[in-house]
């Protein structure tokens, strides 16, 4: 059964994606290059509670930015974690802003990382500071969780896997099947290097904004220009 709905999200995925090549903005390459870390106050807010103005609790924490309205309304996710026991967030994304369905490993996908306050991450996000150009649409809503711990190594390195095996939804062309290395793979990667507690499995099938909504025990939040 699971494998049918796999396959299934599949169909709708791949076929919205022929359907859509050239069009989308959001899930979808720039150019290539970590963003300089990024300087920044000490986070406002009580540790103890999440949402606009406070950090998650915990010495760690993960959150998820997601564009609702990118990639023809799939979605478009990115991702920030809590460098354990510090005030510092590294965060990115795959931007993939020229809408090609594949880039093989070592291209030009969009990819950027930065470092900075849980207020400076929140900022940049929110005005797509790091994306090369001007995007359609912003991030308008992010997801966070607390975590008593993070393995900061882990994602660091998972952000060096991501950003040079290059981008896909569709048929990989090196194996004649279906597969994605797409912004939620990215974000879902990253976040599960980091143990981020609470996160629900992201399927290579899955469409960014229905995963989204499997983030239960998150928090939800608005994220407006700052």
């Amino acid at each position: 059964m699971k494998g049918r709905v796999r396959a299934l999200r599949w169909a709708v995925v791949a076929a919205a994606a022929v359907a859509l090549v050239g069009t989308a903005t959001g899930c979808r390459p720039m150019d290539t290059g970590a963003a300089a870390p990024s300087g920044g106050t000490r986070s406002p807010g009580s540790p103890s509670a999440a949402g606009a103005a406070g950090q998650p609790a915990g010495p760690g924490g993960a959150c998820v930015f997601v564009k609702p309205d990118g990639a023809q309304k799939f979605g478009h996710t990115g991702w920030g974690f809590r460098v354990t026991g510090t005030d510092r967030w590294e965060y990115g994304a795959v931007e993939n802003p020229g809408n090609a369905l594949y880039t093989p490993p070592g291209g030009d996908i969009g990819a950027w990382h930065a470092q900075g306050s849980y207020t400076r991450m929140l900022s940049d996000m929110s005005r797509d500071a790091h994306y090369p150009g001007t995007p359609s649409h912003p991030y308008s809503r992010y997801r966070c969780t607390g975590s008593p711990a993070g393995d900061v190594a882990a994602a660091r390195a998972m952000i060096r896997t991501v950003e040079s095996r290059g981008f896909l939804v569709g048929v990989d062309p090196a194996m004649g099947e279906l597969d994605s290395r797409d912004c939620l793979d990215a974000t879902y990667d990253v976040l599960k290097a980091y143990r981020a507690r609470h996160l629900t499995p992201a399927y290579r099938t899955e469409i960014p904004n229905v995963w989204v909504e499997t983030l239960v025990l998150w928090t939800d939040e608005k994220l407006t220009p700052r």
